[in-house]
């Protein structure tokens, strides 16, 4: 009858996994934008605890930690959790790049508008991109590749474990192969776009009395809508490969 039933070592195991896993879904825009009510993201990430806690029990360990120890476990899971998620993260910035690009180039930037999706400034094209690509996330059940990540990130390192030795070359790789792809992403709509300078350059030669620039305006930013309209559908496999790629990315910085 003295017994309880949850005792500290099962508390401390239980919190340290709710850290990471709220210190890692808060970078990703899909499940914790800034759109998305805080009461919901702590429902999310303390039923993700509850599931995955008594997998990482074992690993812990029935013994508890003294409140210093604890603390600093506290804080090694946050920074775990950050490295997993900001690799997470860097799938979006991908689509977030090639949206400004096309915008910049489109002449949409002057309208910049706050995204509340990516909690940052952005053009209306940058908009519909992300919006887009959010969609496909969850169509081709990304979360899912997302939490497989997450589950795999406490088999990699278990709660409680040693901070991973994260190398330079590693971040950079990753970080420099996603500004690639969002300028991949971009460059049909920039080559489009570049097509119509020069046509509006020759047009200006041609007849000068014509007011190229007021009418290049519009021109450019009708030609960057049906542009993108049409290449979206180009750009669905790659977008696939870049969320398929996140569970991989994650145990990446954390080392395996």
């Amino acid at each position: 009858m003295n017994e309880t039933l949850v005792n500290v070592a099962q508390f401390q195991a239980f919190f340290l996994t709710f850290t990471r896993i709220m210190a890692t879904i808060i970078h990703v825009p899909v499940l914790a934008g800034r759109s998305i009510p805080n009461p919901i993201k702590i429902g999310l990430g303390l039923i993700l605890a509850i599931f995955m806690t008594p997998l990482n029990f074992t690993a812990f360990g029935r013994a508890g930690m003294d409140l210093l120890s604890f603390s600093v476990a506290i804080g090694k899971e946050i920074l775990i959790g950050t490295l997993a998620g900001y690799a997470a993260n860097l799938a979006f910035g991908a689509l977030s790049i090639a949206g400004n690009l096309i915008g910049l180039g489109s002449g949409f930037a002057a309208a910049q508008i706050l995204n509340p999706a990516l909690e940052e400034q952005g053009t209306p094209l940058d908009q519909i991109l992300v919006v887009t690509s959010f969609l496909i996330f969850l169509a081709i059940n990304g979360h899912h590749s997302f939490l497989l990540g997450l589950q795999q990130s406490f088999e990699v390192l278990p709660i409680n474990s040693s901070l991973p030795t994260v190398a330079q070359e590693p971040v950079l790789r990753l970080t420099a192969s996603l500004i690639k792809i969002g300028v991949q992403m971009s460059f049909p709509l920039l080559a489009t776009l570049l097509l119509t300078d020069l046509a509006m350059g020759l047009l200006a030669r041609v007849a000068p009395q014509i007011q190229v620039f007021f009418l290049g305006i519009p021109l450019k930013i009708g030609l960057g809508i049906f542009a993108l309209a049409i290449s979206i559908p180009a750009l669905s496999p790659l977008i696939r490969t870049v969320f398929g790629n996140i569970a991989p990315q994650m145990l990446l910085l954390l080392g395996k």
